[in-house]
């Protein structure tokens, strides 16, 4: 037997079995079609999506919403007791909300405001930094290919083992230190001082994560026709010119979702800076999310009332910020 019989053969007897319950499947599947039609079959394919999510994502938010207005530390929902909007006028009780030291929970304001520095700055820097990036991995340069992937690699690494490099490279026996000295320069305290330690944890997000951000520009600048540069070329017209007039508005499309999940990752942030710093020196990296974790599981006065509560919160601030990024992309469809 020649080798192209003998693959034809191995192909039809691994290729039965499939093919046996694709018949064995085809029978109850057409007695369905025939008795719902074609909304039942559209219902029978969506229905096993719509259980995962329900279970993994709409029981969870009821069950959230339920510890909201209940009290106590005990988890189960029959010992909570019902207190209404106790947490959540808890957590808007301030003299002045632009002072957390003022506030009923100042932890909460406290992250609060962390978090809003956090997401202006490092989103700021994140768009600029992935911009520049795919700028330079779109022209022809040697090795592109290599440089791309370089650049996404990090994307690709665990949050944990993120923060673990660099907690390793900023601690102060870290190496960044140790070519500091060796360079004759002081020793600096990256994770043990409030403005070097908040300035740590928005340059590890943005190198972990902006090789995500400059592929999606990229593949927008990738779409942009060359024959529009070819002409603003031929014209004369200057290379800053031609960015602000023809590269960003043909971006805009693609700009504008890396703002909005760099927006709504940046709102989330949580595990690398909790094993970089763990929120600290004291809370000058405390955000919401390690907020709503220590509240309800870490701490030893722990309140699932009011993580819950602030988490309904941050989830309010996520929708509207989901529901900006459609605003603004209908928006710019009619313009």
């Amino acid at each position: 037997m020649t080798a192209p019989a003998e693959k034809t053969l191995v192909g039809a007897v691994l290729a039965a079995p499939v093919r046996w319950l694709a018949q064995a499947a085809d029978v109850p599947l057409r007695w369905w079609q025939r008795v719902a039609g074609r909304g039942g079959m559209i219902a029978f394919f969506l229905i096993p999506n719509m259980a995962v999510f329900g279970i993994f994502v709409l029981v969870p938010l009821v069950i959230n919403f339920a510890y909201s207005v209940t009290g106590g530390t005990e988890l189960f929902l029959p010992d909570r007791p019902y207190v209404g909007d106790a947490h959540f006028d808890r957590l808007l009780s301030c003299e002045n909300h632009f002072d957390p030291a003022t506030c009923r929970d100042d932890l909460f304001w406290t992250a609060v405001w962390n978090t809003a520095k956090f997401v202006i700055f490092q989103v700021t820097a994140m768009t600029g930094v992935a911009m520049i990036t795919a700028l330079i991995l779109n022209r022809a340069i040697p090795g592109r290919g290599f440089w791309r992937a370089v650049f996404f690699f990090p994307v690709l690494l665990s949050p944990v083992v993120v923060g673990l490099i660099w907690r390793w490279i900023l601690q102060r026996e870290g190496i960044l230190n140790f070519f500091m000295i060796e360079l004759g320069q002081d020793p600096v305290n990256w994770l043990l001082e409030r403005g070097w330690a908040f300035t740590a944890v928005i340059g590890v997000s943005v190198w972990a994560h902006m090789g995500f951000y400059a592929l999606i520009l990229l593949a927008g600048l990738q779409a942009i026709p060359r024959d529009i540069y070819e002409a603003a070329t031929m014209d004369g017209t200057p290379a800053g010119r031609i960015f602000w007039r023809i590269t960003l508005p043909l971006l805009w499309p693609n700009l504008l979702v890396v703002i909005v999940l760099a927006l709504i990752r940046a709102v989330q942030v949580f595990d690398e800076v909790f094993v970089l710093t763990s929120g600290g020196p004291g809370t000058a990296t405390l955000f919401m999310t390690q907020y709503i974790y220590e509240t309800g599981f870490a701490s030893i006065l722990r309140n699932p009332g009011v993580a819950s509560a602030a988490s309904l919160m941050m989830g309010g601030v996520l929708v509207v910020l989901t529901l900006a990024q459609l605003g603004l992309t209908r928006w710019r469809d009619r313009t």
